[in-house]
């Protein structure tokens, strides 16, 4: 993540339409370095990917940088412990200053599916 990343205004990376979450409730993965997974919800979802929200005091945020590709776990939300392995990307990092999402992270996650350009 770099400093200009955390100026930027929220709707400027965020301009697309969001709705909740539909095939997948939640993203589980492991970062290198750091010895177990983290799960988050996810947020909402937009047609260039999906956004989880991180605490700004969570360990897993020094870890992670835009461009980052992250194999990670989705859970289905129409059936109960099964998942859907990716290679995802970090799209963005942005720094909530204020409104609900103060003190957190959104983090916009894009599935690379294989024989597509991104």
């Amino acid at each position: 993540m770099n400093d200009s990343d955390e100026n930027q205004p929220l709707r400027d990376r965020r301009s697309e339409e969001r709705k909740p979450p539909e095939k997948y409730y939640s993203v589980q993965f492991a970062v290198k370095d750091l010895g177990y997974y983290y799960q988050f919800k996810i947020w909402d979802v937009s047609s260039k990917g999906m956004c989880i929200l991180v605490g700004e005091d969570s360990s897993v945020v020094k870890y992670l940088t835009v461009g980052d590709v992250i194999k990670m776990q989705y859970y289905l939300s129409d059936a109960i412990g099964s998942t859907e392995e990716f290679e995802t990307e970090i799209s963005h990092i942005t720094k909530s200053e204020q409104g609900k999402f103060k003190g957190h992270y959104l983090v916009g996650l894009s599935i690379l599916i294989p024989g597509e350009s991104q």
